[in-house]
């Protein structure tokens, strides 16, 4: 999309797990199930919403993404995540997180007719301030689709690892420190 499109006024707020499913759907895996978006750990994980500040549109997010505690893999590209933290802090929300505690977003989508217009950047942003603020995080990390991973890379994420397949789809893991 071009530059000159309008600047949206956007608004950003946790919501309910369900209300990522049809848009991940849409925009990650439109040709597979529903159910193939839904992830066996989205009920411990925190997600959020970025909507356009017009009360008429606000019942459905134009973007969204979840972030779970999930320690950095050290490697290779493959799936086994592990973590040296040992130190542990109160952070905001009142949890007992490890202190430099990793956080891992992961489904991560936005309307396709939003894109290029600065939504995904703003809600990643958001994102990363909630991980460092109220997760005491240290650092940010997923598993990016290789055809994302310059987008990533303009907002700062750097590329670690070897580059893997998730199906049909090749992966490499990106990470910033917060």
């Amino acid at each position: 999309m071009t530059s000159d499109l309008e600047i949206l006024p956007l608004q950003f707020k946790r919501i309910a797990v369900e209300k990522t499913f049809l848009l991940r759907h849409e925009v990650l895996w439109p040709d597979l199930p529903i159910d193939k978006v839904k992830l066996p750990e989205d009920e411990s994980g925190w997600h959020f919403g970025a909507f356009v500040d017009d009360p008429s549109t606000q019942k459905d997010p134009i973007a969204v993404i979840s972030l779970f505690l999930d320690p950095m893999p050290i490697d290779s590209g493959d799936s086994t995540p592990t973590s040296s933290v040992s130190a542990s802090s109160q952070n905001t929300l009142g949890l007992l997180l490890p202190s430099g505690t990793t956080i891992r977003f992961r489904k991560f989508a936005c309307k396709a007719d939003m894109q290029g217009r600065g939504v995904g950047t703003a809600l990643l942003k958001y994102a990363m301030d909630f991980a460092r603020d109220d997760l005491d995080a240290a650092i940010l990390w997923c598993d990016a689709r290789v055809s994302s991973a310059e987008w990533y890379a303009r907002r700062g994420l750097a590329q670690f690892g070897t580059k893997f397949y998730k199906g049909p789809i090749e992966y490499v893991r990106m990470k910033i420190d917060l």
